[in-house]
């Protein structure tokens, strides 16, 4: 990737574009509905109660390239800290060009800044590519957790 290529966080004028790499993710695990609505996001990562921080790569134009949006967790084991990555997706087209590394070097970057003991994530057990790239960076599989999920009616 060139040097051009910078990590920053998302501010609420980058509603749109979020939305739109939502909608990316969504197609790209056979979501049924990839519309999602920048209000939405603007609510979500830039209202009152904001659930998560994004981070955007761009590239030398200004053209963002992927995303990765995490939370911060607590009390994690022995009361300390931890980041979640909940999303980290890099565009079609921009794939294989240490986007994704970059994305995850400022994952690390922004626990180190927190105090953070760990950096955790989940990934589908089908996606051999995602594995694999995890695998490079010196990541494990944890087994010691089930994840479990409770869906909520709207």
């Amino acid at each position: 990737m060139s040097d051009t290529m910078r990590i920053e966080q998302a501010v609420e004028q980058d509603a749109d574009v979020i939305a739109q790499l939502i909608g990316e993710i969504e197609a790209y695990y056979g979501g049924k509905n990839p519309a999602i609505n920048a209000d939405e996001v603007r609510a979500r990562l830039f209202g009152t109660r904001p659930v998560a921080t994004v981070l955007l790569a761009r590239d030398g134009g200004g053209q963002v390239l992927g995303m990765a949006s995490y939370s911060f967790l607590w009390p994690a084991a022995g009361a300390d800290a931890s980041l979640y990555l909940k999303e980290l997706f890099v565009r079609e087209g921009a794939r294989r060009r240490g986007v994704a590394t970059a994305l995850m070097d400022q994952i690390r970057h922004e626990a180190t800044n927190s105090a953070c003991t760990r950096v955790e994530w989940t990934a589908d057990r089908d996606n051999g590519a995602a594995q694999a790239f995890y695998a490079a960076l010196g990541a494990r599989p944890h087994d010691g957790k089930a994840f479990y999920r409770l869906d909520q009616s709207h």
